[in-house]
């Protein structure tokens, strides 16, 4: 198998490998599900919690790239806007870098509101603009032919990615964070979390800028 072969399974991969990552991370809401079910006194309540985390999740994914799956379309553009995305995405990990501070819209949405939260969060802190490189590149590879032959069915194309992308992503995001949750509130508890867990904004942020500038460098050398 040529390495040309393995590039597609790479990104479905990377795409898997963040929601992972997306679901371990505690700001993305799996302590909330842990609390949900405290609270209650039921693993059903924790269960019930993680669907809005996964619904609002997906949603903010698919907000983000929708409108790149209609630029991809433009075939003559293609390289200028991964080049564009991957500077985006560097620029915004900077930024998080830089400035730490959770943004105040997300204190002022109730907790209860798991759905509404769950998106915020995600568009806040770029997990859904980190997607957009692996995006783009799944894109480019998904029939470059039709660029100028039939530019509907490229974007059909496009859309239809775009939503795959989106689902094994928050699949994959739901079921590490709802793996963790079970276990914090069935076996470790929150005094093993508050114990234990080190603070990953900084690593989120240098996340965002290792996957743009990785997307930057193979943009460059096509």
């Amino acid at each position: 198998m040529s390495g040309a072969d393995w590039t597609p399974a790479w990104l479905w991969l990377a795409v898997i490998a963040s929601g992972l990552y997306h679901g371990i991370n505690p700001g993305m809401g799996w302590p909330l599900a842990v609390s949900a079910g405290l609270m209650q006194r039921s693993s059903r309540a924790l269960v019930a919690a993680l669907g809005p985390l996964a619904i609002g999740h997906l949603l903010a994914i698919l907000l983000v790239l929708l409108p790149f799956a209609l630029l991809v379309a433009l075939a003559e553009w293609q390289r200028a806007i991964r080049i564009g995305a991957s500077l985006v995405v560097i620029a915004f990990g900077i930024y998080r870098l830089v400035d730490r501070r959770h943004p105040k819209a997300l204190t002022r949405i109730p907790p209860t509101q798991l759905g509404l939260w769950s998106f915020t969060v995600a568009m806040a802190h770029g997990a859904a603009l980190m997607l957009v490189p692996i995006y783009l590149g799944l894109c480019q590879d998904t029939d470059p032919a039709q660029g100028h032959e039939a530019a509907g069915a490229l974007i059909n194309a496009n859309l239809t990615m775009a939503v795959v992308v989106s689902i094994v992503h928050a699949g994959a995001m739901i079921v590490a964070g709802g793996c963790l949750a079970w276990l914090v509130y069935r076996y470790l508890g929150l005094t093993f979390v508050s114990r234990s867990w080190f603070n990953l904004d900084a690593v989120w942020a240098a996340s965002l800028i290792l996957v743009g500038a990785v997307a930057l460098a193979f943009s460059m050398t096509e």
